[in-house]
């Protein structure tokens, strides 16, 4: 066990350690991606922190992502240049300092029918060029993200072997951004902060916070405790409104449709689909290294009570499917479709249609002192985080050290020419960085650990035992559905279940 380990041993130290009333600095409520960067942030300033999510790391929006880290081009077309260049700026801190391990240059194919106009393809071309200009400005290298090119059908149909020929003059070749696995970035960041001596405590739902304290319910044990904090930040995102009155909030539903390898032949390029009768709006095939490729996403204004786990609509199916297939050699149906996801987005309230709202994050202080951050985007939680910090130092007064999280890798962490000399299979180093190696040594100590969960599957026995161990997972739950990703694929997820049951419980115990 090391310093950034997190497993049911130290929760319950830790949470034994606050109920017999230590004062932290900074408790954050929420452990998404915001919760657990805020949560870094202000330990490796020397804070004390603890980190209460009433489930899991990654349970809401976190995991749900397009598995994208955004270059701001989008911003551009919108006016907004300052959040264009800071998505810009933090995507290549993410890419080239913080988790070159977590992350990979997406090829992005935007294809040239002739449903496609002069006037449209000038018009992305020319956004592709500003992109180009942001990754220079943010002094991401090319070597990372290289330049945008034209490119002829047969090199499109290269890249991609299933799209339709038919009518196909070209495409536009350009790059972004992508994570290997969204759930797994915040497994990271809470590791990370753990390392600097943050708690992090799962399983602990927050029945009522104010500025200076949070009283909360452990999921496990069902008692109750009170942790006091000098400022209690809430990052609970989407249901931030569910704790303050301070914010309005108008969420919007992403839709995703996994489709299992095989399904469409797209190589490790994906293709962008422009929605008709929108000028920067798109649909997205995005090919992952483990041969799924996810269909999305739309952007659909949602009202009433938040779910826990959002329903893709039938809907956004039938839109998805229709819009990919339009430039598909074989259309794709409803038989093609292995799982699917939607996540929330949390957007500061505004006039006109969700698509059209800012993703510029806020960081709000309510007239009893609690702070809320919301907005924003994935690609730029560690600006989120600073500011948030930033806050709660200015309101409570604590004694800090400036942010140092632009320059401090998370664990597993290395520039991209040391990733390639690690000792460990390419797969195992995407996923864990320089630790692959202890991974990978699980199997080799225990013959067991190296077999795969379920026959064709890539997920070892080995990552399900360091999950437990090392990652915070306390269910089989955990596991499938935010550890491995396997629950993406529900049928994948039936076929698994049993073997992770039982090392999920046998890890446990040797915890115990």
């Amino acid at each position: 066990m090391t310093s950034g380990s997190l497993n049911a041993r130290r929760r319950e130290r830790e949470l034994a350690e606050l109920a017999a009333g230590e004062r932290v600095d900074i408790v954050v409520v929420g452990g998404g991606v915001t919760g657990t960067g805020i949560a870094l942030d202000a330990a490796s300033r020397g804070l004390s922190v603890a980190l209460v999510e009433a489930h899991d790391l990654a349970f809401g929006t976190s995991r749900w992502s397009s598995k994208l880290v955004h270059g701001g081009l989008r911003y551009l077309a919108h006016g907004e240049f300052g959040l264009a260049h800071e998505s810009a700026v933090e995507r290549g801190i993410l890419m080239t300092r913080t988790a070159p391990h977590l992350t990979r240059a997406m090829p992005q194919l935007f294809p040239l029918y002739p449903s496609t106009s002069r006037a449209q393809q000038a018009l992305v071309a020319a956004g592709l060029r500003a992109g180009d200009g942001l990754r220079r400005a943010a002094r991401t290298p090319s070597s990372v993200l290289p330049r945008p090119r034209s490119i002829p059908a047969a090199e499109a149909l290269a890249l991609a072997p299933g799209l339709s020929p038919a009518g196909l003059r070209g495409a536009l070749l350009a790059y972004d951004g992508a994570l290997v696995d969204d759930a797994r970035l915040v497994v990271s960041l809470a590791r990370t902060a753990a390392s600097f001596g943050a708690r992090i405590l799962t399983r602990l739902s927050a029945s009522s916070v104010s500025a200076d304290r949070v009283t909360a319910v452990d999921g496990i044990s069902g008692g109750s405790l009170e942790i006091h904090a000098r400022q209690v930040i809430n990052a609970t995102g989407v249901w931030a409104g569910t704790l303050t009155g301070a914010v309005r909030l108008r969420p919007s539903l992403g839709s995703h449709l996994v489709l299992a390898p095989g399904t469409v032949p797209m190589g490790t390029t994906s293709v962008n689909i422009g929605v008709p009768g929108e000028s920067n709006r798109f649909v997205f095939l995005l090919p992952q290294p483990d041969g799924r490729v996810y269909l999305g996403l739309t952007d659909e204004p949602v009202s009433g009570s938040i779910p826990d786990v959002p329903v893709v609509p039938e809907s956004d199916v039938d839109f998805l499917l229709s819009l990919a297939s339009s430039v598909l050699a074989r259309p794709l149906t409803r038989a093609d479709v292995a799982g699917s996801y939607a996540g929330l987005r949390p957007l500061v309230e505004g006039g006109g249609r969700s698509a059209d709202l800012s993703r510029k994050h806020a960081v709000l202080a309510g007239s009893d002192g609690l702070l809320t951050v919301v907005g924003g985007k994935l690609t730029t939680y560690r600006r989120m985080a600073e500011d948030a910090v930033d806050a709660a130092v200015r309101l409570a007064g604590l004694p800090s050290s400036p942010c140092r999280t632009a320059r401090l890798p998370l664990l597993g962490a290395a520039s991209r020419s040391d990733l390639s000399l690690v000792d460990a299979a390419p797969r195992l180093v995407a996923r864990y960085g320089t630790e692959a190696p202890r991974v990978a040594a699980l199997g080799e100590l225990d013959a067991e650990f190296a077999a795969p969960v379920t026959p064709g599957a890539d997920i070892t026995a080995a990552e399900v035992v360091w999950a437990v161990r090392n990652e915070g997972a306390l269910d089989v739950a955990d596991v499938l559905e935010r550890r491995t990703r396997l629950a993406l694929i529900p049928a994948d997820a039936e076929a698994a279940a049993g073997r992770v049951a039982e090392l999920v419980d046998k890890s446990l115990a040797g915890l115990a």
